[in-house]
């Protein structure tokens, strides 16, 4: 079986690709257009600098050869979606090829090339015999992220899905809504045609695809059929692929070079274009660098960029067992409520060092953390906190045989949550009450 994937994304622009006309939601269909993107005969298309800009930094981000020089392409498109009957994308130089991506920050996934591109329109269809278009989309920004056919489960595709959206977002500042989507094609054979599964959205989708795909083109082969090369869809209701045409070869496409645009010199601005970490080079770093385990490293990536920057200010004011301690439990645990709060991360720093250095026990430092992380007054959390340490105390009084038993097995300490919860209607969060359990077992064990 051999998977590859062609990720379309929409570039976060305020105009489309080729005309000033706006990106952004429309009131109405067909209102943010113009005679340049609906292809009206004598106006001539315009690049969008910020695009290409957009381009190179994914580019970059997939590790990318970039050429000095691109251009653009006309590719043969015939359907109502694109009003001009052809497609402004890039075909023999692109933004970027021969790219490398890890899975998992293991295995490598080579990128064939990324490619900008316009977006067609939208077609919304009423029963068999009509269907009405809506052109607001069409010109939109696109990159389209190639893969070389190199994932061995339909799993395997999914993960690498989550990563390179997670990547992307943060390296041109996506915004995470419906309009500005990620869509993609998954191509699959498992004998020699191969299918392509256009316009999958959603990670859970895309490997529910494929693995449908994947069954029904087994049984073909098993039954002594054969696999006809063809495009389909998939229906996320029923969980099934269907057929929409049979497949085009490239020369079908009837590629020409776009006349109108010329040729960019993009050498110098792609070697002026830095970009941010991604979050995955990151959590590969980061267990590199500080001999942390992978799995730690991209939990801390994966709850916010944000915790694992505060992970590294806390080694370098503290020690690693230090700050890897903390930004695992109180930090970690409170981290959503801190980003809300919009607080200075400097004043959780004053708090561990403070810790490290003597000057305040553990468990002032939890109390400390909470109230500051919450933008809480510290008193009133001490009171809270004492009040949890008392019934926590008397039960453990109590029942001094779960002293023993937690000590075995620390699951156990779920009896004290129950009890607590109990006690007081559900007034403390468990991970307080299990943080306020450990602070009172250390004098016990």
């Amino acid at each position: 079986m051999k998977i590859g994937l062609e990720v379309h994304v929409q570039l976060p622009t305020r105009s489309k690709m080729f005309c000033s006309c706006p990106t952004t939601d429309a009131e109405a269909p067909n209102t943010h257009v113009c005679p340049t993107c609906l292809g009206m005969p004598g106006v001539k298309p315009v690049m969008n600098k910020k695009a290409v800009e957009y381009g190179i930094k994914l580019a970059k981000m997939l590790n990318c050869e970039i050429p000095e020089v691109m251009w653009f392409s006309r590719k043969t498109y015939f359907y109502p979606d694109m009003s001009k009957g052809v497609q402004i994308t890039q075909y023999e130089n692109t933004v970027g090829k021969k790219g490398i991506y890890y899975v998992n920050g293991g295995r490598p996934i080579h990128i064939t090339k990324i490619q900008l591109e316009e977006d067609p329109g939208k077609t919304k269809r009423f029963g068999d015999q009509s269907s009405l278009v809506d052109y607001n989309r069409a010109g939109t920004p696109l990159t389209e992220i190639v893969t070389d056919p190199d994932f061995k489960t339909p799993a395997e595709a999914r993960e690498f899905l989550r990563q390179l959206i997670a990547d992307i977002r943060h390296t041109i500042d996506l915004p995470d809504d419906g309009e500005r989507s990620i869509r993609a094609d998954c191509n699959i054979s498992v004998g020699v045609e191969r299918v392509e599964v256009k316009n999958v959205s959603g990670l859970k989708n895309v490997e529910r695809a494929l693995t449908f795909e994947f069954v029904r083109q087994t049984k073909i082969l098993k039954a002594g059929g054969k696999i006809e090369r063809e495009t389909r869809g998939f229906d996320e209701e029923r969980g099934v692929t269907f057929s929409v045409r049979k497949k085009e070869w490239e020369a079908d496409y009837g590629y020409i070079n776009e006349p109108d645009l010329g040729i960019f010199h993009i050498g110098d601005l792609a070697r002026s274009i830095t970009i941010k970490e991604s979050p995955t080079k990151m959590a590969v770093r980061l267990s590199q660098e500080y001999k942390i385990d992978q799995k730690t490293a991209d939990q801390f990536v994966s709850t916010s960029v944000g915790l694992a920057k505060m992970f590294e200010v806390l080694v370098k004011a503290t020690d690693i067992q230090t700050a890897l301690s903390w930004t695992k439990g109180t930090i970690s645990a409170n981290w959503k409520t801190f980003e809300a709060c919009g607080k200075d991360p400097e004043g959780i720093t004053k708090i561990i060092k403070k810790l490290s250095e003597g000057r305040i026990t553990d468990v002032e430092a939890d109390i400390e953390l909470k109230a500051y992380m919450a933008g809480r007054d510290a008193c009133a959390i001490r009171e809270q906190c004492g009040d949890l340490c008392k019934i926590i105390e008397k039960y453990l009084d109590a029942n001094p045989e779960i002293v023993n038993e937690i000590k075995r097995n620390e699951k156990a300490i779920n009896r004290v949550i129950g009890h607590v919860m109990k006690e007081t209607g559900g007034k403390y969060s468990s991970a307080d009450i299990v943080s306020e359990t450990k602070n009172a077992l250390c004098h016990r064990l």
